[in-house]
Parts: structure tokens; sequence; C-alpha cells
């Protein structure tokens, strides 16, 4: 079997409903990812392992869940000699390249890539052109080399800071390498607010800017897809899309939320995977990436990864023990330690917040924009709000969702009598994999209800990690 050419696209903080072929409510946000999803396969399942850029991609590279590999946080991995994904395909014969995100897509700092670009290369990480230059050059050299390639193009839109509230020097004819204009720019009176966020003036304008780069990151989608069509490669070519993560507003990125860990995940591989097809019936993560590409490439895998290969369900077969995923969250980019652990089924999800204690509070990136500032400020007129912004800021132990019918997570569940069997099935199901795969935060979880216990949990977590709690 002739090997595949593999082309992983990620983008920066796109959150899975922000994608048209995922049921966006509003038009015109992602075109290209629609095509690709007509030409391929669409996962209504698939979630990240952690929420936040660096550790997501880690995990993705490694195959392992965050405290296995030590890839908790915004630094290298902390555990030696793991097998990293473009490692075992360039020891396998390939030419393996980089596009953007490079210090985060690359768990060692020794670790190096036959050809990298990254941010200041790549029009700030958002400029179409540029990117569909670097990657022509790319797969020029693996032809000349006669090697597969393996390119991951990373997409830093649409991360913060959104178009429209960026820095205009990004724009200047003198700069070398500037970012581009969305192909379209989205106006507030165009999109729908999200249903965990709240509908004010303010945050309406920052969602229509974060629309606007999720439409200039489709454009770099795009234009590399374009690229691959017309160097007749595309036919020999397995293309997977996801996000790292959900968006950089409140109750999305660095959480456990839905709309934290759901990915827009997508496969197309001509002659594999029959134009049009959805896998609605299996949950797939992101540890469960690396041993599905080497399986597709005909690739041993390495011993104790954590991921599943997932290959079976691209040819349409069935397979067993995919009703679950398990994700957690750790430290974010501003080094402070929110320990959270959670379960999911396609209906419900589960979690436990070992940092809530009643008055500490989470802080985050989502925090600096204009939505939760506008929040803050309708808070002061708003009781509802006001006990929104107070949740967000302070949780609880345990938080339990139907996500089904609640997927914006307004509903605390974790108290209500009708739902007490399926919060204990959600609960012991945690807690075995907790005890399988060797959590530390296994024994905080086992005294949940303990205060005593959960801060000691948290000082073992600043010794273990550094940060702050």
């Amino acid at each position: 079997m002739t090997p595949p050419n593999i082309l992983l696209i990620t983008a920066d903080d796109m959150n899975w409903d922000a994608v048209g072929a995922f049921d966006c409510p509003d038009a015109g946000t992602t075109p290209n990812l629609d095509q690709l999803a007509s030409e391929g396969m669409r996962f209504d399942h698939a979630h990240v392992t952690i929420s936040v850029c660096q550790p997501s991609r880690s995990a993705m590279m490694t195959g392992l869940y965050p405290h296995h590999s030590g890839g908790e946080g915004f630094f290298r991995l902390r555990k030696p000699g793991i097998p990293l994904l473009p490692e075992c395909l360039r020891a396998a014969g390939y030419q393996v390249g980089i596009l953007g995100k490079l210090g985060h897509s690359t768990p060692y700092e020794s670790f190096r890539w036959d050809e990298e670009k990254d941010i200041d290369d790549l029009g700030h990480g958002r400029n179409p052109e540029i990117y569909a230059k670097y990657a022509n050059a790319f797969l020029a050299k693996a032809e000349e080399d006669q090697k597969p390639f393996f390119l991951m193009l990373n997409t830093h839109d649409p991360h913060r800071p959104f178009y429209g509230n960026d820095p205009e020097a990004w724009y200047e004819s003198d700069d070398p390498s500037p970012a581009a204009v969305p192909s379209k720019v989205f106006s507030e009176d165009e999109i729908t607010v999200p249903g965990f966020l709240e509908d004010l003036p303010e945050v309406r304008k920052e969602v229509a800017e974060y629309y606007s780069s999720v439409r200039r990151g489709d454009d770099t989608i795009g234009a590399v897809l374009t690229l691959l069509r017309e160097t007749g490669l595309e036919e020999n070519t397995l293309v997977v899309f996801l996000s790292d993560n959900g968006m950089a507003f409140p109750f999305a990125k660095t959480n456990c939320y839905l709309n934290s860990t759901k990915t827009p995940f997508l496969i197309k591989w001509p002659g594999h995977i029959p134009p049009g097809s959805r896998c609605s019936d299996h949950m797939i993560s992101g540890i469960d990436l690396m041993p599905t590409l080497l399986d597709a490439a005909g690739i041993p895998l390495p011993g104790n990864i954590d991921g599943r290969s997932f290959l079976h369900l691209l040819h349409g077969a069935t397979l067993p023990d995919r009703d679950w995923v398990f994700t957690q969250f750790h430290q974010t980019a501003g080094k402070n330690n929110y320990p959270i652990r959670c379960v999911q089924n396609r209906r419900f999800g589960y979690m436990f917040n070992a940092w809530s204690n009643g008055t500490r509070e989470f802080k985050n990136e989502s925090q600096s924009g204009r939505t939760m500032n506008a929040m803050i400020e309708a808070s002061e007129t708003n009781s509802e709000i006001a006990d929104r912004v107070q949740f967000f800021l302070t949780r609880q132990v345990e938080e339990f969702y139907d996500f089904e019918n609640d997927p914006n997570a307004r509903n605390n569940l974790v108290d209500n009598p009708a739902y007490q069997e399926i919060l204990l099935e959600l609960q012991d199901k945690l807690e075995q994999w907790m005890t399988e795969n060797a959590d530390p935060a296994l024994d905080a979880f086992r005294s949940r209800n303990d205060p005593q216990a959960l801060q000691a949990f948290m000082e073992s977590q600043a010794r273990e990690l550094g940060g702050n709690f």
C-alpha cells in the first residue's frame, strides 16, 4: 500500500458550531470547511482532551492524557522519551513540516521539523496567501525527495485579538509579512450570540469580530486545499481538520463544558471515505488522533499510549467502547491552577471542579475582552446576569448537565432528584477512569465533600506544576 500523504489542519479557538457544516446559525462563516465536510466524514461527537492550546496539541502529538505525558500546561513535556506523531512518521520515511503554532505543537525543545514556519513568517498567522506559498514549497520539496509528507497546518485564527480589534500595524504596507483582511467581515446584525453568553451590544460586537476571524481562518484553509488540488496531490492525501479548543469566551475555552472540548472534526480521504459521510454514534477524543493517523499510514503504534485508533470508523464499521470521553483541565496560560475532570456521553456531562471552594475565583484570557466586561457591567442592574457572572467566577465542586437539551450549561442538575441515577452512573464512570489511569486527582475526587482534602490537593498541584491557586 502506498502510504497516504497527511495534511493535519487545526484552527486556534474555533468553536464547534462556528462551522457551517456543524449547524452554525449564521451563514458564510466557513465555506471551505463546509466543502471539506461534503467531501469526507463529519464526526458529531468529537472532543479535544484538554481545552487550551499547548496542552491540547500535546495530547494530539502523543496520544496521551496530559497527566501521563507531563503536558498539563504551557510548557514542554515534563516526562522524557515519549514518542511523538511527527517523529514516528519521519522514522517511517515521511517528510514532516509545520506552519504556525510551532512552539505549542512541538512537545520537546529538541525536536526539529524538516520544514517549519511560525507566526511572524505567516502574516501574524493570519494570511492565506503566505500560508499557501510556504505550503507549496514544502510539498515541492517532499515531491523532489520522493517522500510522503505530513504537514501540520495551524491557523492562528480565530485566536484573540479578533479582526477589527487587532493592531492596525499588522496590516501596514511596509510589514514584510502582513495580516490579511477576511474575505467576509461580519457585522453585529449578521451574527447570533451563542446561548452560553448574554446578548448585550458589546458581546454582539465581539462575537461579530470573532466570526470575521473564523472566516479568515477558513480562507487560509481554503488556500491550502486549493493548492492540494492544483498540485495533483489531493487523491492520495488524507486531510484532517479540528479545532484545538472552544472559543475564547466565558464558559468555553479553558474549561470542560460542551463548548470547551467539543470540536468540529472532519476527515477527507479519497477512495476510502465516501463523500458526505457522517459519524453520529461514536465518540472520539484528541488522544485518538495519533494512533489513527499512524494506523492509516500502516505504521505500528508505540506502546503505552492512551488513545485508540478509530480507522475502522472511516470505512463505515462500528467500534465498541465509544460511548464516553474523558476530558480534563489543569493550568491557564497565566499559570493559575484550576484542576477539573469531566466525563461525557452523547447526552450528559459531569464535572468535578477540585479548585472550587466558594471564594477562589477563576481567571483566564476570556475575561480580557469586551464580553466579560459587558457582562460584569450588566450584572449591576440585572440579577440573572449577576448570578451567571458569579457562577463563572466561583463555580461549585460538582456540575452535571443534560447537554442534549442544555448545550449551553445553564441548568446545573447536580441536586435535581430526578437525575440522581444517571448522575451516580457518571460519577462511578469517572472514578473508574481515574483509578485505571492513576489520576493524581483521584483521592481528591473521593473526598470531594471535604474542603481540607481539596485544599491539600490544590497545594500538591502547585508543587507539581508550579503556578498559583
